[in-house]
């Protein structure tokens, strides 16, 4: 399966749960590590309707020579992202649980003593894992120093406030399996906190 046939099916599995409404959302797979170069989602496009030849490839900057393609703005933050992680895949998608999460906890979502962190990549009793939320900007410099200041090698995931969430993996498919346990996570954080009140 190309790059492109591999975002494309990933995409319209996400925009089928809600996750990528309209054109919401990118994913990308290094595709090379030196120089790091990424094939990601191109712009403005439904993320549901995505054929493989939707994508482009870009620096680590998120930068393409393609004259015709327009990455997604939020290209530059993939390449931050793989880089720094050395992951294979990173995506985004603006499901609403972790949004609402980091208005609850905007200081980073703590989640610990639950099954799904297994999904998650770590232990499920006795093992804290903190999510880290950083404000929105438009600025993708801005936002990787941020996820940069805060990353730790345990947590494959950002939350971006009243935006949406990032998280990566060795591939695509690993990275889709800890964005659905992830989500489920924030979910029962949110629904136990107002069961709470």
């Amino acid at each position: 399966m190309t790059p492109g046939e591999a975002l494309a099916a990933e995409c319209a599995r996400y925009a089928a749960m809600g996750w990528m409404r309209g054109t919401s959302g990118n994913l990308s797979v290094v595709v090379a590590r030196d120089p790091l170069r990424l094939a990601v989602t191109v712009s403005g496009r439904d993320k549901g309707e995505l054929t493989a030849d939707d994508v482009v490839v870009v620096d680590a900057e998120g930068r393409t020579d393609d004259p015709l393609k327009v990455p997604s703005a939020e290209a530059g933050l993939h390449g931050r992202i793989a880089a720094v992680s050395g992951a294979g895949a990173v995506v985004h998608v603006h499901a609403l649980a972790p949004v609402v999460a980091a208005e609850y906890w905007p200081e980073g979502v703590e989640l610990r003593d639950l099954e799904m962190l297994k999904g998650f990549g770590r232990s499920a009793h006795d093992d804290l894992v903190v999510v880290p939320v950083v404000p929105n900007d438009q600025d993708m410099r801005v936002l990787g120093d941020a996820f940069e200041a805060g990353y730790r090698e345990d947590v494959p995931a950002l939350i971006v406030a009243r935006h949406g969430v990032y998280v990566w993996g060795e591939d695509l498919y690993r990275a889709r399996h800890r964005l659905e346990c992830l989500e489920w996570l924030l979910r029962f954080k949110i629904e136990t906190r107002r069961d709470q009140r």
